[in-house]
């Protein structure tokens, strides 16, 4: 484990993802900020082409992604995301509801996060809706898997890790 003083700095962060859930998501700590890890089903897979008319930015054109994420799922393993817990508006952390169920807006929630403090909303794949104040999509961090079950966070090199 990296000290304190490495982790401020930047260190990357080693992530077992093997452990977490279907459907689930935990959340680590790199840089001094938040970063989700989402285990998604195949239901939650399936729901991302539902909704691409209802999205600002549905195939990521605005660059908030490493080159190897943009892809309709936003990652390396579709069923893993990995992105920054910060709202692109004004820095909140958005709240996490998987479900996929009626909103009290009268429209059909996918599932994703949505921001309380000012009302923006993420789908599945972190892709920001149209008509809500935050400006773009969640931030995809660098990473690379050093396994089928580990992940590093703040470091996509080549070079053996």
């Amino acid at each position: 484990m990296p000290s304190e003083r490495a982790k401020a700095a930047g260190a990357p962060v080693e992530v077992d993802v093997s452990t977490i859930p279907p459907g689930m998501m935990i959340s680590v700590e790199w840089q001094g900020k938040p970063v989700w890890i989402v285990h998604r089903t195949q239901e939650m897979l399936d729901m991302l082409a539902k909704h691409d008319d209802e999205l600002a930015d549905p195939g990521s054109a605005v660059p908030q992604q490493p080159a190897y994420c943009n892809n309709k799922y936003r990652s390396i393993k579709p069923e893993y995301l990995v992105v920054l817990g910060i709202c692109t508006h004004l820095g909140c952390s958005p709240t996490y509801r998987p479900e996929v169920a009626p909103v009290d807006l009268g429209e059909k929630w996918a599932g994703g996060w949505f921001c309380p403090c000012h009302g923006s909303r993420f789908d599945l794949a972190a892709r920001v809706y149209k008509g809500v104040p935050a400006p773009t999509n969640l931030i995809v961090p660098p990473h690379k898997y050093l396994s089928d079950g580990r992940l590093l966070v703040g470091d996509d090199s080549k070079e053996a890790a």
